[in-house]
């Protein structure tokens, strides 16, 4: 007989980009990739597009620690729509009173912030163009591009804490994204995968975007994605800072620090809380 396990959930969202939460610093169990992929169908679970679970920090110079998983399953080191809902997250359930914190993640220590309009900003820390270090194998000496359906699409790779490949286009209707973006996920080139951006530049500070996440396919927002659009935006001079991203679930606006490191301003939403019977998909496996 499998034991029911009941556990609490809160659902968010950062410009329609969507997330369930759970705490579990006061809890011990273990989520399988199988749990997550079913919690996230949109038919038959709660749906989301990344798993954000919160746990006791492992880092002296952190408060706190959240892992996040995509859709698929699998775990990812960086999502800044996500860290914007996980401190509204932790101010609504009475967790922080901090109007800054440091946060424990995956691809390192962040800080996030409260400012006065209530928008929520999250310091990115700095890009890297690394190709080692996206990663990043660079199959020609030319600049990289895919070719999909005879057109050759450049772009241009780094990481913000997670791989993305930014396109640049002269409108985002009429295109075929999915198919350019699942073929860059699928190419030998991103041996992690790669978050696609494409991005048309609508004025000296805004760019139109639209991200073909690894792991949750086209998403409403991406705040990782709109830093990497926004860097490689004010790096070819198509735009100036501040940059105001403009998606299909809402704005955000980049800010390239003097520093070097990215900041990154946005809503955060909570929807609704739950509570997660996971007993029957415990049972099963893959």
């Amino acid at each position: 007989m499998v034991k029911l396990l009941n556990i609490p959930f809160s659902k968010m969202h950062g410009a329609g980009n969507d997330f369930v939460v759970i705490n579990q610093m006061n809890r011990d169990f273990h989520l399988t990739s199988f749990q997550i992929k079913k919690m996230a169908d949109r038919n038959f679970g709660i749906g989301f597009d990344q798993l954000l679970i919160i746990e006791k920090p492992t880092q002296a110079s952190a408060e706190f620690k959240y892992r996040i998983f995509n859709a698929d399953g699998g775990e990812v080191g960086q999502c800044g729509n996500g860290a914007r809902c996980f401190f509204h997250y932790l101010k609504i359930k009475n967790l922080s009173s901090n109007n800054e914190i440091t946060v424990e993640t995956q691809s390192g220590v962040i800080v996030l912030s409260y400012k006065n309009d209530g928008l929520i900003s999250v310091d990115m820390g700095v890009p890297v163009f690394d190709h080692e270090k996206i990663p990043f194998i660079s199959i020609n000496a030319n600049v990289p591009s895919v070719t999909v359906d005879s057109k050759t699409y450049e772009f241009f790779p780094l990481s913000m804490g997670n791989p993305h490949a930014v396109i640049k286009l002269p409108k985002l209707t009429g295109i075929d994204l999915v198919t350019i973006g699942k073929a860059l996920q699928r190419s030998p080139a991103f041996p992690e995968s790669v978050n696609v951006g494409f991005v048309q530049v609508i004025d000296k500070h805004t760019l139109s975007l639209k991200v073909y996440e690894r792991g949750s396919g086209m998403t409403l927002a991406c705040g990782s994605g709109a830093c990497a659009a926004a860097v490689i935006a004010v790096q070819n001079q198509w735009v100036q800072g501040p940059v105001n991203v403009l998606m299909d679930g809402g704005q955000l606006t980049i800010n390239l620090t003097p520093k070097g490191s990215i900041e990154l301003m946005g809503p955060a939403e909570w929807v609704f809380d739950g509570e997660l019977n996971i007993s029957q998909i415990i049972s099963h496996d893959e």
